[in-house]
């Protein structure tokens, strides 16, 4: 047992400089300010005023801090109320699940191979399992949907995040794409043109979902 002459304690009233729920708020504070790869269990410490091997208290490795700031993420995912059809709740998850990453700066990188095990996680999940299943899915192929949705909504968040800057502008310019493609000869790009350089990625999200949920439609079996 610790000394009390040695180990003093929290102000009476104030909370402890270090517990897990506000390790992983700081974690995410500093994310959204300097980004993923300045994010550091090092910087992490400093900002709690504790001593970097104190985190390993909670965290075993970086990654375990990133599966803990995955699920954080999670848990603000809500499931859509109002959608009738499946087609329309499954899209509505993904959507969710869109919007709670793109809240957090690089929170798409952040969330890419964590596999968290948390009750955020696996409400979404099984949400949205069950939501195939009810549409006449069987076991696996409801798992392997909703695998293909997750998958399709974090590799677009990926690629919608590395388009923005940290202020919410767009680091590349659409007159380079645009000149590149008119002085290479690229006629079908040419047309495309005002498509491929639209910054909004919204509508890129809903003609990708929109395909996938109908090839989806396409194999259910019927009920």
């Amino acid at each position: 047992m610790s000394d009390a002459s040695t180990s003093p304690r929290p102000a009476r009233g104030r909370p402890p400089r270090l517990d897990q729920a506000r390790t992983i708020d700081t974690a995410l504070a500093l994310l959204d300010d300097s980004g993923l790869d300045a994010l550091t269990m090092r910087r992490l410490a400093d900002a709690m005023g504790v001593q970097a091997g104190a985190l390993y208290r909670y965290f075993r490795t970086k990654d375990d801090l990133l599966a803990a700031m995955a699920e954080r993420m999670m848990a603000d995912v809500r499931v859509p109320a109002g959608a009738v059809d499946w087609s329309g709740r499954l899209s509505g998850l993904a959507r969710a699940l869109r919007q709670a990453l793109l809240a957090h700066r690089d929170g798409a990188r952040v969330f890419a191979g964590t596999h968290s095990t948390g009750p955020g996680t696996l409400g979404f999940a099984e949400a949205c399992v069950g939501v195939l299943r009810d549409a006449g899915f069987g076991d696996a192929d409801a798992a392997r949907a909703m695998m293909a949705v997750v998958h399709f909504t974090v590799g677009h968040t990926l690629e919608e995040q590395a388009a923005l800057r940290p202020d919410g502008g767009f680091p590349a310019d659409p007159e380079v794409l645009r000149e590149a493609v008119t002085a290479g000869g690229y006629p079908h790009l040419t047309a495309a043109l005002p498509t491929l350089a639209e910054p909004d990625y919204a509508p890129h999200f809903e003609f990708g979902l929109a395909l996938l949920v109908t090839g989806l439609a396409a194999r259910v079996s019927p009920s």
